[in-house]
């Protein structure tokens, strides 16, 4: 499963220039690791970083014009940032196997004279087979929608043999992702697989009260966005791995404190309601009378159990409405499915709960600050040598933050 090694994301907001892990521009860096945390204090960009995936995500499902209208963001003009007139970028620097060559995917979004949002540029780019050095040689190459394009596996592999396979092209909407429109022919199936890598990111925008819906019946493969249909899943779970399911839903329901088992109940209007039996009572509690952190335990686990999970899971302060004594267990259940083996996703976190980050080493952690210029800054915490050493003599690295001993000095 592909995995992302670094990111970078320029002019977005907060975000004028931040760099996470390695990028092949900037090889001295340390690649991200499975399961990486981003921590900091309120307001210095944690929400703007996870939003930042999120457009990228969106530009390919929808266009770049919609991507920056939606989701209460205001606009291009509102997500640049402020006093800077440069294109909005982000770069991926990513592999889709671990012993693969890496690909880069760089995109540029700006304004039009008439100031709408556009597709500036975007490239993607991997070294040839056998090339340790030099610039990786690019397979899409766009600029405004025009552009030209690498077909096959093997294009541009030798070098002097480029010309065999490039094609000259031209999209007929520059607010497009040219990878949205290439990456569906069959011909150009790296880009393919890069469309349907960022097309499988899962960005987590779960609330209890959707999952306290009453959905029509009918098993679902996956848990959507919101968490609306968590009883579908459920449903297909039971229908699909019924061998294995009962195992699951009884691992899941020993980490919620209180809940014995867990089940699905059809109505005779054929609506799907969770139910959760602790024990206590004959009759069991319905999701619609389920604490909020009991809701959000179950969804995240029930994610963690996808027996084809994304690529990409990015999720937000998952430590809200829950106990603290649960963030600790919670962490390192994401780790122990973050392994960055095959089938294993890649899991992304913003927190600012000490107690997750005490589960966490120095190297899944990047600190987030605000700088000298209102900007946002970013470093690793494996930098930071006295809290590599302390965490080394056993103590934890949430009590260390809440010390502020991650702080700038």
């Amino acid at each position: 499963m592909a995995v992302i090694e670094g990111f970078r994301v320029q002019n977005y907001r907060a975000l004028r220039d931040v760099t996470l892990g390695k990028l092949s521009s900037q090889q001295s860096g340390e690649p991200l690791t499975p399961f990486t945390v981003v921590i900091g204090k309120n307001g210095v960009g944690k929400s703007t970083l996870f939003d930042a995936f999120g457009f990228v995500a969106d530009c390919l499902s929808a266009d770049v014009e919609t991507a920056c209208d939606m989701k209460q963001r205001g606009g291009f003009d509102r997500l640049r940032s402020m006093g800077k007139d440069e294109a909005i970028r982000f770069e991926i620097y990513y592999r889709e196997a671990p012993k693969e060559r890496p690909i880069t995917y760089e995109l540029s979004i700006s304004v039009d004279e008439s100031g709408r949002p556009f597709v500036e540029s975007e490239v993607l780019k991997q070294r040839r087979k056998g090339q340790k050095h030099g610039r990786p040689y690019p397979f899409l190459r766009l600029s405004r929608g025009k552009g030209t394009v690498w077909a096959g596996e093997e294009a541009v592999e030798v070098e002097g043999e480029e010309d065999r396979a490039l094609t000259s092209v031209e999209l007929t909407d520059n607010r497009q992702l040219g990878v949205a429109t290439l990456g569906t022919l069959k011909e150009h199936p790296r880009i393919k697989r890069f469309r349907d890598f960022l097309k499988g990111w899962y960005l987590s925008y779960f609330y209890p009260d959707a999952a306290r819906s009453l959905p029509s019946a009918g098993p679902q493969r996956h848990l959507n966005i919101h968490g609306d249909n968590i009883g579908n899943v459920v449903q297909f779970m039971e229908r699909e791995h019924k061998s294995r399911f009962k195992g699951i839903l009884q691992q899941i329901a020993a980490k919620i404190p209180g809940i014995d088992s867990i089940d699905t109940l059809e109505t005779e209007d054929k609506r799907v309601l969770l139910r959760f039996n602790d024990g206590a009572f004959g009759d069991p509690f319905f999701a619609q009378q389920m604490s909020d952190g009991t809701l959000k335990v179950f969804a995240y686990l029930l994610l963690l159990e996808d027996p084809d999970p994304p690529p990409f899971i990015c999720i937000e302060e998952p430590e809200n409405g829950l106990y603290h004594k649960l963030l600790e267990a919670l962490a390192q259940e994401f780790r122990l499915r973050a392994t960055g083996k095959k089938n294993s996703p890649q899991i992304f976190v913003t927190t600012h709960q000490p107690y997750f980050v005490d589960a966490l080493t120095p190297e899944e952690v990047w600190l987030l600050e605000k700088g000298s210029d209102g900007y946002s800054i970013i470093r690793r915490v494996s930098e930071l040598a006295i809290v590599k050493n302390l965490v080394d003599e056993g103590l934890p690295l949430g009590g260390l933050w809440y010390s502020d001993y991650l702080e700038a000095r």
